[in-house]
């Protein structure tokens, strides 16, 4: 499957979720896909998820900024979809690509507002992923070239949560890299969701910043999250659950709640132990790893 395919899929699962509580936050809501080459047709996949949810903009403002070169074909492409798109959604197509995110949020007034960016871009523009930070709240969703300094680039831009992954094709290739960032433990999760939700037919496996191959499926296997957090706990000592989810989430491939199947895995193999001894796995229990003491 083309790497264009999987962010297109990617950013439709993921809207499944944004768009509804977007809409439920505030009453206007910003999409923007910029795109440096690749398929801007994605745009389509994404206007068509937006006219699924027709009920849900009553009474709100839905503005989607599509940012991209050398698509004369696209107003053909979206003019379909577009037919279907209740009043409050504005369509705007916009020649330059990535480079003009800035001027195109302004220009949508999308500050202050939910704001979902899309950028597809070989580079990191400390330019671009700034403007993208613009939203209240703000995610962004990047695919890079693998090597990018993603996770730094979107820190400096503003974003204090991200998360990446590398797309590693069959032949065990890297190509392409996803980063995802946001100031909401609760979207970053929904991406970790989408994340997971590909069926992995394609042969496609994801690399983890630790340099670990994944296949993708629904529930993956905790054993290389279970080593991911037992290296933690021998880094930095004995830490709660909450922050291990908290870590699982940032800095691995996997989703906080897969955390939960991984310590239970050490602390069933005497692995790690916990304070306290007994009772429900909580975000408040200490756990360490064998042989050093649980007080944090």
């Amino acid at each position: 499957m083309p790497t264009d395919a999987v962010l297109r899929e990617l950013l439709v699962r993921h809207l499944e979720t944004w768009l509804p509580g977007a809409l439920h936050r505030a009453r206007r809501a910003t999409l923007a896909l910029a795109y440096a080459g690749g398929d801007a047709g994605c745009a389509e996949a994404a206007l068509r998820v937006v006219a699924g949810h027709a009920d849900r903009l009553r009474g709100r403002q839905l503005t989607v900024l599509v940012l991209a070169d050398g698509t004369e074909e696209l107003p053909a492409r979206l003019g379909a979809v577009e037919a279907q798109l209740p009043a409050g959604v504005a369509v705007h197509l916009v020649p330059g690509g990535p480079a003009r995110l800035s001027v195109a949020v302004k220009a949508a007034g999308a500050a202050g507002a939910p704001l979902l960016s899309v950028v597809d871009d070989d580079t990191a523009d400390p330019a671009v992923l700034t403007a993208a930070a613009a939203g209240k709240p703000a995610d962004v969703l990047l695919a890079t070239a693998v090597g990018t300094p993603a996770r730094a680039a979107l820190a400096d831009a503003g974003f204090p949560l991200t998360s990446e992954v590398e797309l590693v094709t069959a032949d065990g290739e890297a190509a392409r890299l996803f980063a995802f960032a946001t100031g909401s433990d609760k979207s970053l999760e929904a991406f970790k969701e989408a994340l997971w939700a590909g069926d992995g037919a394609s042969g496609m496996r994801y690399r983890d910043p630790a340099g670990r191959l994944l296949d993708v499926v629904e529930v993956p296997d905790a054993g290389p999250l279970r080593e991911e957090l037992l290296a933690e706990l021998r880094r930095s000592g004995p830490r709660t659950v909450t922050e291990l989810r908290r870590h699982a989430l940032t800095a691995t491939a996997y989703r906080s709640s897969d955390a939960a199947r991984a310590l239970t895995g050490l602390l069933d193999a005497g692995e790690a132990t916990r304070e306290p001894e007994h009772g429900r796995l909580g975000g408040d229990v200490v756990v360490a790893a064998h042989g050093a003491a649980t007080a944090p």
